[in-house]
């Protein structure tokens, strides 16, 4: 059986003459609200416990709220937009993310505050699939690598500035700010969408399936259960870590075996089987879970190894964020001269020689000249992956491909703010980090960006061994 991820000459509308800049400008702030909602809530989580008099346990539901609602329902926003139009279901997203926002900003308890976060991810689940996905509706497909890696670099301002600037709303205007804030971004990215984004995403077919709302559920399930075990333990693991890992397992196969079922599936298990998909998504994971880790471990290793005060290690926390801003669209330009595959092999590497430098280099220098190459390297893949899985997709699926991306990449982020501290943590012998010695932290630093390294190695060798089957099915094709 075969699967429709490559259109047909029917399949592909032609590009409109839609203002491709308006259009790019409301897909990237789209994906820059997504990425700042993730990242903002962090540093007020303090100043909220005090302002609704409850505790860490009971706060940290403002961050875990969002994440569950984005991670489970990222796959399912991106199919449902190409069952009824992408431009509509983006438009509601954005609207959603909004209306939630101004809720989250005026919450006068703090049980509205996380329901109206969960509404908030919700929203940015649908922005986060979508965006990524209308890109080939945007611009023409020898842009697609520039427009990703401008996609790209937000994201990563989004995910980096939400806490410098949570602190300095926060410390100017109080907690509400850094909800209220997203308020005209959400309205501005709206307006941007109505008027620039064209319609007549939908392929014939896809318009005449239905919602695969069981399948939904189940997989929502699925991921709830894996967020929460990686989270709400902070790092350790018992046995309801356990059996919520277990419910993921058991869940997840109930899904895939459900799916190949159903006459109208969220998707078919079989599109796993594509040559370009289900490395690109292994790799992505392995390539979050690494970037994430950078801003786990640094800031520990920054201040107590180090010693730096908190205004320097501010300060070259900040240099990723930099690189990632001037390196993003030049990664997506490269990737459109030299070729997604060649660059996802180049990104990958960089990122393996900046991982290592963070494992075996000394001191601050060591430090920002690791993060000087892994993170230029991590935009060149980032462009060239998604390029790659992007382009040529059929019209019906670009939604739900987008979405699994996504949901690959928060899995990721997930797995790297929890095993990867844990690895950390059990570095430092089960000392505190912060009130752990400096030659601790070090070691831990070592330790940890050692596994990263492996991570990337193995994420190199899926690429390798992708491309060589890929390499050979395309001569058993020329031969026939």
């Amino acid at each position: 059986m075969t699967i429709p991820l490559r259109p047909t000459t029917s399949d592909v509308a032609p590009i409109a003459a839609a203002p491709v800049r308006g259009a790019l400008a409301s897909l990237s702030l789209a994906l820059l609200l997504s990425s700042l909602g993730t990242s903002i809530a962090n540093v007020g989580l303090p100043v909220l416990a005090q302002a609704f008099s409850a505790s860490f346990q009971q706060v940290q539901w403002v961050v875990i709220a969002y994440l569950l609602a984005m991670t489970a329902l990222i796959v399912s926003a991106g199919r449902l937009g190409d069952l009824i139009g992408r431009r509509r279901l983006l438009m509601a997203g954005i609207l959603l993310f909004t209306a939630a926002s101004a809720l989250c900003g005026l919450a006068p308890a703090l049980w509205v505050l996380i329901a109206a976060r969960m509404l908030q991810g919700l929203g940015a689940a649908v922005m986060m699939a979508l965006a990524i996905a209308m890109v080939g509706e945007a611009v023409p497909e020898e842009r697609t690598g520039r427009a990703m890696g401008l996609l790209g670099t937000m994201s990563a301002i989004g995910t980096a500035l939400g806490p410098s600037l949570g602190g300095v709303l926060i410390a100017l205007a109080g907690w509400r700010a850094i909800f209220l804030v997203t308020v005209p971004l959400g309205l501005i990215a709206f307006l941007l969408a109505r008027h620039c984004l064209r319609d007549g995403e939908r392929s014939s077919p896809a318009s005449r399936q239905r919602f695969d709302l069981a399948g939904t559920l189940l997989l929502a399930l699925v991921l709830v259960a894996y967020a929460l075990a990686m989270t709400i333990g902070r790092g350790s693991f018992g046995m309801l870590q356990v059996g919520l890992l277990a419910a993921a397992a058991t869940g997840t196969g109930a899904f895939l075996l459900a799916e190949a079922r159903v006459k109208s599936p969220l998707f078919r298990p079989v599109m796993l089987r594509d040559p370009v998909l289900a490395p690109s998504l292994a790799i992505n994971l392995c390539v979050a879970t690494v970037m994430m880790t950078t801003l786990v471990v640094g800031p520990f290793y920054l201040s107590r190894g180090l010693g730096l005060d908190t205004a320097m290690t501010g300060a070259v926390m900040s240099i990723g964020p930099l690189i990632s801003t001037v390196s993003g669209v030049l990664a997506g330009r490269i990737v459109d001269r030299l070729g997604a595959g060649n660059m996802v092999m180049a990104g990958l590497a960089a990122m393996a020689a900046g991982a290592l430098a963070l494992c075996a280099l000394p001191g601050l220098a060591g430090y920002i000249a690791g993060i000087a190459v892994l993170t230029p390297g991590y935009q060149l893949f980032q462009a060239a992956n998604n390029t790659m899985v992007m382009t040529g997709v059929a019209a019906g699926q670009r939604g739900v491909i987008s979405g699994m991306l996504g949901l690959s990449r928060n899995l990721g982020l997930i797995t790297g703010a929890s095993v990867m501290g844990a690895i950390f943590a059990a570095a430092l012998g089960g000392a505190d980090a912060a009130a752990a010695a400096p030659d601790a932290i070090a070691a831990g630093m070592r330790l940890t960006f050692a596994v990263a390294a492996g991570l990337i190695i193995a994420a190199i060798a899926i690429a390798g061994v992708a491309r060589f089957a890929g390499a050979r099915r395309a001569d058993a094709a020329g031969e026939m």
